[in-house]
């Protein structure tokens, strides 16, 4: 078969290596990819945003089957397009991308069929919000309704921070018209978890848990990034609260999505929350989570292609799921100065790669031969192991045999997971 991936990061490439092993798969497009995922896929100058484009490509090239990773496209419509032309896809429709697209909308959504969720007020003016603001315990949460690159959350802990960050979106928008409204949220505490889920909208099939790390500094310190690394599975999420999730937040968001007219198809992610009351979603995505993607995808043993292929056949209950007992660990390679300022333009020197080893390239360019860096978070170094200790230094082991001047990355990646196990 020939598969499309639509995106350009490392998410998009972990995909790929995976499908790449996939008897089914005779050749991989990505659109537009990057120089990294040039060595296992041919990349195609195509904005992930140009649907008409994709949809183009798809018809000249007699596309198979398309993956669409990022929210962007989704949230476009990219797998109606898609579809309309024929061409069978992984990922959900418009109408149900929309659980990722709108804030307000998964919040309502949370609150009408009872899904627990922070208590919430939504507002689509400033003056309103600040007033209700000047009435609120802090910290509280702040977000714009729309897609923001993951980095439209701010946590306030006083009103003039508060006030900021509404100005910031709201009136200087710095999202664009995602901060035409936003969602004042309670402010939840608790270890984080997040869940990937193959679903058709029958079926839903959890897989491994992970731990994101957003704060750009060790100790969760500094601004909120796209993610610094990732480790999985999650020693706080046991079977106890696994089986909780599935009968009060996953089958209810489904049969919720369902009851809208919204069925989802694809991979539904979930960002749940372990408070003192009980497991509550902090939000959805509607597509695989970068970089936790990096984490999950390298401990799935079965046929990522066959498992796709039979969520866009409403089949994935024939469908055979199984991820090892193993744990991963990602740790990311930034550019000092991300999430902010930053420069490129730096060669890279990748080092060999034993068989328990991946590196997954999320912002570099290829200039002839030489990979140069291109963006904020360069690459993602892997590391799958018998435990999460070994899966640690290991992913650490292969980024320090990384080089590129400027790299920058965390050295406390899963730490926090390896307390949890010894208090455990």
């Amino acid at each position: 078969m020939k598969i499309m991936v639509v995106g350009s990061g490392g998410r998009e490439h972990a995909i790929i290596k995976k499908l790449k092993k996939s008897p089914g798969v005779s050749e991989i497009f990505a659109l537009p990819g990057n120089g990294g995922i040039a060595a296992d896929a041919v990349c195609v100058p195509i904005d992930a945003k140009d649907i008409d484009g994709i949809v183009s490509f798809a018809q000249k090239e007699s596309i198979n089957f398309a993956v669409i990773a990022p929210d962007a496209p989704l949230v476009l419509g990219a797998v109606d397009a898609l579809t309309a032309a024929k061409i069978p896809c992984f990922g959900p429709s418009k109408n149900a991308a929309i659980i990722e697209g709108s804030k307000v909308f998964s919040k309502n959504l949370m609150k009408k069929y009872n899904i627990p969720t922070a208590a919430c007020e939504v507002f689509d003016d400033a003056p309103s919000a600040l007033s209700y603001l000047e009435t609120v315990p802090y910290p509280t949460v702040i977000k714009a309704d729309g897609l923001a690159l993951g980095k439209g959350v701010f946590i306030a802990q006083s009103f003039a921070d508060a006030a900021q960050a509404v100005a910031s979106i709201m009136q200087d928008k710095i999202f664009g018209t995602s901060g035409n409204r936003i969602v004042i949220e309670e402010f939840l505490e608790g270890p984080e978890v997040s869940i990937l889920s193959f679903t058709d909208g029958k079926v839903l099939i959890p897989m491994v848990s992970s731990m994101d790390h957003k704060r750009a500094e060790d100790g969760d310190l500094g601004p909120n990034t796209g993610g610094m690394g990732t480790i999985a599975p999650n020693p706080y999420y046991t079977d106890e609260i696994a089986k909780t999730c599935m009968e009060t937040i996953f089958i209810p968001t489904i049969n919720a999505m369902n009851a809208e007219n919204r069925t989802f198809k694809g991979c539904l992610y979930f960002g749940i929350m372990l408070t003192t009351s009980g497991p509550k979603v902090i939000e959805y995505n509607c597509r695989f989570g970068d970089p936790e993607t990096q984490v999950v995808l390298p401990l799935l043993e079965s046929d990522l292609l066959e498992i796709m292929l039979a969520t866009s056949r409403s089949k994935l209950s024939e469908a055979y799921v199984r991820f090892s007992s193993g744990a991963a660990c990602c740790v990311v390679l930034a550019s000092h100065g991300y999430p902010t300022a930053y420069e490129k333009g730096f060669e890279i020197s990748l080092p060999e790669l034993s068989e328990n080893e991946e590196i997954f390239i999320a912002g570099a360019n290829l200039e002839g031969k030489q990979l140069k860096t291109s963006g904020g978070r360069v690459l993602g170094a892997v590391s799958v192991s018998e435990n999460l200790s070994g899966a640690i230094s290991g992913a650490y082991k292969v980024a320090s045999a990384v080089h590129f001047e400027n790299a920058y990355c965390r050295r406390d990646i899963g730490q926090r997971a390896l307390l949890a196990l010894l208090e455990d």
